[in-house]
């Protein structure tokens, strides 16, 4: 199987993951931040590992400003759902993920908040900066932009906005569901007050885990509640990071296998991440340009390592079965939980077939792919 899914979930991870993983569960498995003994000392000390490469990884000052969640989603909307009152504007972008639409939109269907979504300027979705700008509001209290679209991979502007929503002393969420761990990310420098992050996808950690980057200037109301480990005796959830966010017990083999994702990371280098991958959608990109039948709807500047397109006469997830069945080969068609992107793109009927490569995908690969797309595409005479 050729697996071009990693904007779902990465796939090969990293010998030293898998390693980690085993490693903890059959010698370490015990709750962090309960007891005392061993075994407990030795997971909280894997989790703190894991803050650290993390907080390197993103520039962040003090680990402690991580929280573990399942997933981006949940930290999604404890940013969003912790963060907003009553009377607040957001803007986003029609580029976004449902993480972020569904809190917005039920917040604002039960009356408490607005929000501003900004439309993108070409098929690749891109979004100005300037449009985003222009849409803050006097009540505007965050901005929620992806650091790179789930549809097409185009990179939004979310190193442009910081400086100045700071300024206007706006909270600004980045989702980085589709750049931890390909794109360049630093809170400090691109004043990010919160940051999302998935662990399963290019920071090549096992599923079940992600994480939220809280500023320390930022209190959330946390919207789950139960033990911590810390401060037990009293019936008032502790208003500190990370326990504040962190109810119950972490997913911690998962955060170990996190830990040595990112380690990799670290030690082969953001730089040759992006510049592998960028190699292989450029070379995606080069052989389906032109095409007859096939209409791409990514460029490969700019671009988070996605390809999207379609093909004509044939429906997205019925050309995703025929790549899995006939051609061994692992795509995601459909809408991708992106509906306000997908009628941006003008295809709500079909859907668009999305291609992602990973970093440990071949060129091989990449060329057996753009075969097999061209011959279902000729198919269609």
């Amino acid at each position: 199987m050729i697996y071009l899914d990693n904007a779902a979930t990465s796939f090969p991870k990293p010998e030293a993951v898998y390693d980690t993983v085993y490693t903890f569960m059959k010698e370490s498995c015990a709750n962090p931040g309960r007891s005392s003994h061993k075994m407990a000392r030795e997971s909280a000390a894997c989790v703190m590992k894991t803050r650290d490469s993390l907080a390197e990884l993103f520039n962040i000052k003090n680990p402690l400003q991580i929280a573990f969640t399942p997933n981006a989603t949940y930290a999604l909307n404890m940013a969003i759902q912790g963060l907003l009152k009553t009377g607040d504007h957001v803007v986003t972008t029609a580029m976004e993920h449902n993480s972020v639409l569904r809190p917005l939109y039920e917040l604002r269907r039960k009356g408490l908040i607005s929000y501003t979504i900004v439309k993108p300027r070409t098929i690749y979705g891109d979004i100005d900066a300037r449009d985003i700008l222009r849409a803050v509001r006097y009540n505007t209290r965050l901005v929620v932009v992806s650091s790179s679209s789930n549809v097409t991979g185009t990179v939004l502007p979310y190193r442009e906005l910081g400086e100045y929503l700071k300024k206007r002393r706006i909270h600004y969420l980045v989702d980085a569901s589709q750049g931890a761990g390909v794109l360049p990310l630093d809170v400090e420098s691109m004043q990010i007050s919160m940051l999302a992050f998935p662990g399963h996808k290019s920071l090549l950690g096992p599923q079940g885990t992600g994480g939220l980057y809280v500023a320390d200037n930022i209190k959330l109301r946390s919207i789950f509640q139960g033990g911590t480990g810390s401060r037990s005796f009293e019936t008032i959830h502790p208003s500190f990071m990370p326990d504040m966010l962190e109810s119950g017990t972490l997913n911690v083999p998962g955060i170990a296998g996190l830990g040595a994702g990112v380690d990799f990371i670290l030690k082969t280098g953001i730089d040759e991440i992006r510049k592998k991958k960028q190699l292989l959608i450029d070379r995606l990109h080069e052989r389906l340009s032109g095409i007859k039948r096939i209409k791409l709807y990514s460029k490969p500047e700019n671009n988070s390592s996605i390809i999207a397109l379609s093909i004509e006469g044939i429906d997205s997830s019925e050309a995703a079965n025929i790549l899995d069945s006939k051609y061994e080969i692992a795509v995601r068609p459909g809408f991708h939980c992106a509906p306000l992107a997908h009628k941006e793109l003008k295809t709500e009927s079909t859907g668009l077939i999305r291609i992602s490569p990973g970093y440990f995908n071949t060129l091989d690969e990449i060329e057996y792919t753009a075969d097999s797309l061209i011959e279902i595409a000729n198919r269609q005479d």
